[in-house]
């Protein structure tokens, strides 16, 4: 392992892909599904049902990712003024899962199958912090934000853009912030 460290550090072109020692993902909001999601999970907005705690994964524990592989997701704010989406994040080993809830939180786990944020050994290990600059869409026009989650390298990366404006959100990971 050191070994592998070091000749990655001397020349990074050395190592073309990686396996993914956990699950990844973040926890959303999903139509409610009678019969397949749990009742305990229904939540109601706007006369809407929902499914909370749905694990909406990137990778999973054991999967090949190549060095710099993208990975592309839409996520909508829960309110048209809203200006700052907080995913947070969870991780886990072969056991664990990762995933996010509206505040977006990022999870991770072992297993390579999670339905919910909340399912056996799925931890939040760090937050994916999305910044909405200027003004909210007309309320015809939902909100849309495309992030772009890099992997393979030594961390992972996040961009993102908002798909209405086009502008450039900013976008931070932090796996320190529990």
């Amino acid at each position: 392992m050191m070994v592998t460290v070091v000749l990655f550090g001397l020349d990074p072109s050395v190592i073309q892909v990686r396996r993914c020692t956990m699950t990844y993902g973040v926890g959303v909001l999903n139509k409610f599904m009678r019969g397949i999601h749990p009742q305990g999970k229904l939540l109601v907005r706007d006369g809407r049902e929902w499914c909370a705690d749905i694990f909406d994964k990137f990778v999973t524990a054991d999967q090949s990712v190549g060095v710099g592989e993208t990975l592309l997701r839409r996520y909508t704010p829960a309110r048209a003024d809203q200006t700052t989406i907080v995913l947070h994040l969870y991780c886990s080993h072969k056991e664990k899962v990762m995933v996010s809830v509206p505040l977006y939180h990022l999870y991770c786990s072992h297993k390579e199958k999670v339905m919910f944020v909340t399912d056996d050994g799925v931890e939040k290990c760090g937050t994916l912090k999305l910044i909405l600059e200027g003004t909210a869409p007309s309320p015809a026009k939902r909100r849309e934000i495309q992030v772009r989650m890099r992997f393979g390298d030594t961390e992972i990366l996040a961009s993102a853009v908002d798909l209405v404006s086009q502008r450039s959100v900013t976008a931070h990971i932090n796996f320190l912030n529990l």
